[in-house]
């Protein structure tokens, strides 16, 4: 499976429970690999923080780790910088720097700068116009009707669905709210019941 396909799953899965299995393991494999210490390869610090922090809001930690302790911003800098092409990383970039400016037009601070009730609020801004984009496109022409949001169309979208791969493909996300059953096993119909002893007329 080529990495065109892979974002393409990406783009249409809302939540990791649907990867084809061939996935998991590569995506175990990049939080297995990434270095001890923050080792950037898209992201300036500055985008690495925003991404950080729109990451905790969306996971935050509870009684088990967020997005931030199982480092999502790096497994997410390490898919940008070598599975998307230049012109996606450019825009993904641009979105990030479209949070800023959001967040400098309402409270005059960048995101990372911001409350915890204003970084919410710029969330639901841009969740309110992936809706609106979404309703736009159900609204089109019938071959369009019902599609989602394309990763090269949508910052906000393709950010989520980075997070939430990126979260529960992480040891603490895949072994704690998981409970490493990411795809059900499989179900044979035919498969005689297990034999048993026959309870005893009263």
């Amino acid at each position: 499976m080529d990495r065109r396909e892979v974002l393409k799953l990406l783009s249409v899965s809302s939540v990791p429970f649907f990867l084809p299995t061939q996935l998991l393991p590569a995506f175990r494999e990049i939080h297995a690999g990434l270095p001890a210490g923050p080792a950037l390869k898209a992201f300036n610090a500055h985008q690495d923080a925003t991404v950080t922090a729109m990451a905790d809001l969306i996971l935050p930690a509870t009684e088990t780790p967020g997005a931030k302790a199982v480092r999502v911003d790096e497994f997410i800098d390490l898919i940008v910088a070598v599975w998307f092409l230049d012109e996606e990383r450019a825009r993904f970039l641009a979105g990030l720097a479209d949070v800023d400016q959001r967040t400098q037009n309402l409270f005059e601070r960048n995101f990372v700068d911001a409350s915890s009730e204003q970084q919410s609020e710029i969330l639901r801004s841009l969740g309110d116009d992936m809706a609106a984009e979404a309703n736009t496109l159900a609204g089109g022409p019938r071959g369009y009707r019902g599609s989602l949001p394309q990763p090269e169309d949508n910052f906000y979208f393709m950010l989520r669905q980075l997070v939430l791969v990126g979260y529960f493909t992480s040891e603490a996300g895949f072994t704690q709210q998981l409970h490493e059953e990411i795809i059900p096993g499989r179900f044979d119909g035919c498969v005689p019941a297990a034999s048993s002893t026959p309870a005893k007329s009263a």
